[in-house]
């Protein structure tokens, strides 16, 4: 990118083709043919089709497809129907299960458009030697562009002219006090945020006057390189999308090689004929897909998603509320994030001493104190200065903003009422301030003159101070008091001002009127710290999470405020720093650094990136526009509701409608509950289906060995269990506790674990064994039920077990709640789904129902052989807990 700024104005028009008078029409039109218009170009939205396609494309789903068509299939045997009851419920659950993901996705898909909406609609230019007003999207690099107070700029342009021009910047950069902008050259090192002869596309005018000649437009401004940065971001998949794509895949290629194999078996030591190994193949198909684990999935996500949204943090991004469990790194803004957002007046010099404020931002209920003593009368004559000389007024009622006007000045205004003085007198003169002058005066209707600016500059014009309510001589010794006090509030990252007054002056020259003026005192304000920011940062450091502020604000007062809310600045670093950095160092660095100052959009990208390359989870908060390009590439990207722009929102994957930094830490905490019962329910579901894929498997084994009669070529409706018994258990009698799993509440003291690693997987060796093992305990238990009823027929022994199979829920269910504290009443829709569950299954069983799921009656001496069975895999199943804790401690 040209560094326009370095360049002297003569350098500058030739590279542009363009002069102080500006272009003709013509030679507009030819420019605009040659960059193109002065746009943000966003990418293109996703079809609701496409969305709805997506929700097909899944090895699990490519299964059940084919289990599907393969019960349809069985038709083209002769002899044969098909399947259609079969196929029918397992497409109902797939076409079920893709609708309510369709849902969600295409909700966030219409959630924010944001980078259209950032172009300004009008832009006042000289063409043809005129000044006109044109649409913004006409601009081109070369026109000469008029800017005054409230406007928004439309292009990234260099200052030829300025008149106490002021912009604001914040969005851009993080500079949360608005920048002065004058003409001139500057060194080729300069920082973005230091670039006082450019104004940039998208910032505004607060105060001022000024005219500028237009360097880059569209796509080549720094608001459309951080579009670009967005655009080419990659889509990012959370962990736990992985690591499902991934668990689809083995699942794939289990059932695969357990069909090979019993197939193998049946063939070679059995007489089972085709159609037999078909069906067989059909139930492991259905076995050990997890069908409601997709609809599980997306409802639990959705229910923490509502959670967070009662805390104030919207989720944009249903997979990424199971990854703020697993945030280890907090990248943060300060402006606006961990700050206030407004200017505050902190601190008072006044009559030789010093004294602090309460409140801050807009608040005007504060007060000023000494020695814990409420003190607002006795600052009357200083606060009334910075209420006078003040361009800033109270806003109406019915109005948006509280206030109009430049934050400094609106930090003097509210500092003025936090003392109840509200009405400002009438101006007769005013002498406006500049950069050369660095003062600004006004005169009163009661020709009192007011003054402030730059400490050293009031003081030249004082020849008294005001001390104990008397006029008293200014004293060298007084003013480099003054001075010393000014560079005191300055360490503290304050900005000073001075003030002084001149009492019953007649109309005289402006020089007069500036000189021998009575020295009032000094107000220090800051953009000052969330009061709760502190807190939420230790309680995110107690859960092993840590937190460094990334911000466009100067060095000095990002190691102040951060040294006020505890961050450790002395490793602190500049952009400037982080951009002579090799990755590898960066890397290095980036472990042991808090507060990185004076950053752009691409340098906060490489800290990510380094925090990523090194095994981090990272979670970025922000709201300008400068945050989008991080918040896009981090693992949860956090945008601010209220002061948030439209393209940190649109890059975010969740936003703070509060900016409340406490909500983030609120927002783990939910996000690891969730990501607690993400795990249950994984583990309550594949252990159903390891049950279920052992019974059948063995079942088939043992069957063809010890009763071939049943289990013969000629009966090809001899299964342990049918397909929709097994979409039965897997999609209803387990898919409602599965559901209710969802809504478990927080454990006690979740917040007190160290964040999960980046590579810990959902299923990590703990549950893989207790999945296992709970598989082995319900065929251990559950065969002997089946071939004990067998002994009357097969459609009893297919009863017995099925039946066996639901009622063991309630076992397994808070077998795995019992390792996070759980008790059975704990979760009301809990109880309410096991009751469910089983009411359904008794209606399967002695309704008319039954014979639509092929079951027989079960008498009082199943039901007994039931329930022994069940107390049976209790205790094995307590055994085994035991055995897992001992031997894999510590692991949830």
């Amino acid at each position: 990118m040209t560094k326009w700024f370095k360049k002297d104005l003569k350098q500058l028009f030739n590279s542009l083709d363009s002069s102080k008078e500006g272009l003709s029409s013509e030679e507009a039109s030819e420019k605009r043919k040659k960059y193109g218009r002065n746009e943000i170009n966003d990418k293109e939205a996703t079809s609701p089709f496409k969305i709805l396609l997506a929700q097909f494309q899944d090895f699990l789903i490519y299964i059940l497809i084919l289990a599907a068509l393969l019960s349809l299939g069985i038709g083209l045997l002769p002899g044969h129907s098909p399947e259609y009851t079969e196929a029918g419920l397992i497409l109902l659950i797939l076409v079920a299960n893709g609708l309510f993901g369709f849902i969600q996705d295409y909700k966030a898909e219409k959630s924010i458009q944001a980078l259209k909406d950032l172009s300004t609609p009008k832009a006042t230019v000289l063409r043809d030697g005129k000044r006109k007003e044109i649409d913004s999207r006409e601009l081109v690099p070369g026109d000469i562009i008029f800017l005054e107070q409230g406007d928004a700029v439309p292009g990234d342009a260099r200052i030829i002219e300025s008149h106490n021009l002021e912009t604001d910047e914040s969005a851009l950069t993080g500079e949360s006090s608005s920048v002065s902008k004058t003409p001139g050259k500057l060194n080729e090192e300069t920082s973005l945020a230091d670039r006082e002869n450019m104004i940039y596309m998208n910032t505004h005018v607060v105060k001022g006057r000024g005219k500028a000649v237009v360097v880059e437009t569209g796509m080549k401004t720094q608001v459309g390189g951080i579009a670009t940065q967005i655009e080419e971001a990659d889509e990012r998949k959370t962990p736990f999308q992985r690591e499902v794509d991934e668990l689809g895949k083995k699942i794939g290629y289990g059932i695969f090689t357990i069909i090979g194999l019993v197939a193998l078996v049946q063939f070679g030591f059995t007489s089972a004929g085709p159609l037999t190994v078909l069906l067989v193949a059909i139930t492991l198909a259905v076995a050990a897909v997890p069908e409601g684990l997709p609809a599980v999935v997306t409802l639990t996500l959705a229910l923490g998603s509502k959670k967070m949204l009662k805390k104030g943090a919207l989720v944009r991004r249903l997979p990424v509320v199971e990854s703020l469990g697993s945030v280890d790194f907090i990248v943060t803004d300060k402006t606006g994030t961990l700050t206030e957002g407004v200017m505050t007046v902190e601190k008072v010099f006044f009559s030789g001493k010093e004294y602090s404020t309460t409140g801050t931002g807009l608040n005007t209920d504060g007060r000023f104190q000494r020695n814990g003593k409420t003190v607002n009368k006795d600052l009357r004559p200083l606060l009334q200065c910075g209420l006078h000389c003040n361009n800033a007024q109270k806003a109406p009622e019915d109005d948006e903003k509280e206030f109009f006007g430049g934050p400094t000045e609106i930090a003097l205004l509210v500092s003025a009422y936090k003392a109840g003085l509200t009405e400002k007198k009438g101006r007769k003169k005013s002498i406006p301030f500049s950069s050369d002058r660095k003062r600004m005066t006004v005169v009163t209707k009661d020709n009192n003159a007011y003054m402030k600016g730059a400490p050293e500059t009031v003081l030249e014009r004082c020849n008294r101070i005001m001390i104990d309510g008397e006029e008293k001589e200014l004293t060298d010794e007084r003013k480099q008091e003054i001075l010393d006090k000014n560079n005191e509030f300055a360490r503290d990252a304050l900005r000073v001002l001075g003030f002084a007054r001149k009492q019953e002056i007649d109309l005289e020259t402006e020089e007069e009127i500036e000189s021998s003026m009575l020295f009032l005192g000094l107000q220090g304000m800051i953009d000052p710290p969330r009061e709760e920011v502190q807190e939420a940062v230790e309680d995110c450091r107690s859960a092993g999470i840590r937190v460094v502020m990334a911000t466009g604000d100067n060095i000095e007062t990002a190691k102040a405020i951060g040294e006020e809310i505890g961050f450790k600045s002395d490793n602190a670093l500049t952009g400037n720093e982080v951009e002579g950095m090799t990755e590898a160092e960066l890397r290095d660095e980036v472990e042991n650094t808090e507060i990185f100052a004076r950053v752009s959009p691409e340098h906060k990208v490489r800290i990510l990136h380094a925090l990523q390359d090194n095994g981090h989870n990272v979670a970025m908060t922000g709201d300008g526009v400068n945050d989008a390009p991080a918040l896009k590439n981090s693992d949860v990207g956090i945008a601010m509701g209220r002061r948030g722009t439209d393209v940190a929102k649109q890059s975010s994957d969740m936003v703070l409608q509060d900016d409340n930094f406490v909500t983030i830490r609120d927002a783990i905490a939910e996000g690891r509950g969730i990501f607690d019962n993400t795990r249950k329910f994984v583990n309550y579901l594949l252990s159903a289906n390891a049950g279920e894929v052992l019974a059948v498997f063995f079942g088939i084994l043992i069957g063809t060995a010890f009763f071939p009669d049943i289990f013969s070529s000629s009966n090809s409706g001899a299964l342990i269990l049918t397909p929709i018994m097994l979409l039965w258990i897997n999609f209803v009698t387990d898919g409602l506790p599965a559901l209710a799993l969802g809504a478990d509440p927080k454990s006690d003291g979740i917040m007190k674990r160290d964040p999960r690693g980046k590579n810990e997987p959902v299923i990590n060796r703990r549950m893989m064994a207790s999945i296992a093992g709970i598989g082995i305990i319900m065929t251990l238990t559950g065969l002997p039920i089946f071939f004990q009823a067998l002994s009357t027929d097969l459609i009893a022994a297919q009863t017995a077990l099925f039946t066996f199979l639901v009622l063991v829920e309630m076992i397994r269910i808070q077998i795995i709640r019992k390792r996070y504290g759980q008790s059975i009443l704990s979760n009301k829709w809990l109880t309410g789904a096991l009751g469910s569950s089983i009411l359904l299954q008794l209606l399967v069983l002695y309704t008319p129902l039954s014979a639509y799921f092929k079951t027989a009656w079960l008498g009082a001496e199943s039901w007994i052989i039931l329930v022994s069975g069940i107390a049976v895999f209790w205790i094995l199943s307590i055994g085994m807990g035991e055995i897992l804790d001992r031997y894999l401690p510590g692991q949830v």
